[in-house]
């Protein structure tokens, strides 16, 4: 069972809804239950329907790891994206942003339960998205999924799921394959530092655990550039600043959500079924992300499986890294013409 919470005007962009929604009974992939899983989330711009009543021009937007739907509205997108004649224009598309579970108005740990929260993976996350677009919005059909770093991997795993659920999909920043090597690595530092903290006492703390507050800087060193953090920190008297400003920022925080978000990630595997995306597919990296290294090469063989696949590299001038992401006037427009190609284009 679901059902609307209630609607209000939201604040982050003119125009911009915000509501929740919530699920009844929430069965997670370990077998817990939520007897309630509220879901946040913002609609931007009008539904269109044809004769029948369907929603035609509904485009989901899926934010990261550290985010939620807000981060579709800071300036590096706004700006660039839902304007007259910008790639997103809220004048022709119905445009949905969701929290994802654990995270913003999402039900997430520090809303109570802490560590007895249920442990989610992000087949869970996907699973309550798509209930929340066809359930709580009713909406049937997307004209497209849009995801940037870990929306990106939702958007393999939702175009990988649910096949004739879109008309198109473009992830950003992100790849099919599992989390290892480097970017298990250091996320390993991190949910590390939180778990095997005396001070996190099972995740009853009081203040965040310390060691989490000094490693949290290490999320600035992967997904920032080189280049950028050199203008950042030109010193090493600037540089040791710009660290103790990081871990300061920390304190901000809830490691308990932490923790859950960087660990949701361990069943992540659409690589191994990458034939079942049958819709166009467009993946958007760029050449400086530690997350998702060149090196690597995980796009080219992939993209070969799907019927529909298509890579962009960029390298953006100046670049932020993965960080890019939020860079929408670098990316924009490639999105824009790829939405224009895909068919009953509203």
């Amino acid at each position: 069972m679901a059902g609307i919470l209630g609607v209000a005007a939201g604040e982050p962009y003119p125009g911009a809804v915000e509501g929740h929604f919530a699920l009844k009974d929430f069965r997670f992939a370990s077998g817990e239950v939520l007897p309630e899983l509220v879901l946040g989330y913002t609609t931007l711009g009008s539904p269109q329907r044809d004769d029948q009543g369907r929603v035609t021009n509904a485009v989901l937007l899926l934010h990261g790891t550290t985010g939620t739907a807000r981060n579709w509205f800071l300036p590096g997108m706004a700006a660039h994206l839902y304007g007259p004649g910008q790639p997103l224009d809220s004048r022709r598309y119905f445009l949905i942003i969701p929290d994802g579970i654990g995270m913003g108005r999402s039900a997430k740990p520090s809303d109570g339960l802490r560590a007895k929260f249920p442990r989610y993976g992000y087949g869970d996350m996907v699973n309550a998205t798509w209930r929340l677009v066809t359930e709580g919005l009713h909406v049937a059909h997307l004209h497209a999924v849009i995801g940037t770093s870990m929306g990106g991997m939702h958007t393999w795993l939702l175009a990988e799921t649910h096949p004739d659920f879109m008309d198109g999909a473009v992830a950003l920043a992100s790849s099919p394959t599992p989390v290892s090597g480097r970017n298990m690595l250091w996320r390993q530092v991190i949910i590390a530092a939180i778990r095997d903290s005396e001070d996190w006492q099972g995740g009853n703390y009081t203040t965040p655990p310390a060691s989490f507050v000094r490693t949290w800087p290490l999320f600035a060193v992967m997904t920032d550039s080189a280049t950028h953090l050199q203008s950042q920190a030109p010193t090493r008297a600037a540089a040791q600043q710009y660290y103790h400003a990081l871990a300061d920022a920390a304190r901000m925080l809830d490691a308990n959500d932490i923790l859950y978000r960087f660990e949701a990630s361990a069943d992540y595997h659409p690589e191994r079924n990458l034939e079942n995306i049958r819709v166009p597919f467009l993946a958007i990296n760029f050449e400086d992300d530690l997350l998702n290294p060149v090196e690597l090469d995980a796009l080219s063989g992939a993209l070969t499986r799907m019927p529909h696949g298509e890579l962009r590299m960029l390298a953006p001038v100046p670049s932020l890294g993965h960080q890019n992401l939020g860079q929408a006037a670098a990316w924009g427009p490639i999105v824009a013409e790829f939405l224009e190609r895909l068919p009953n284009h509203p």
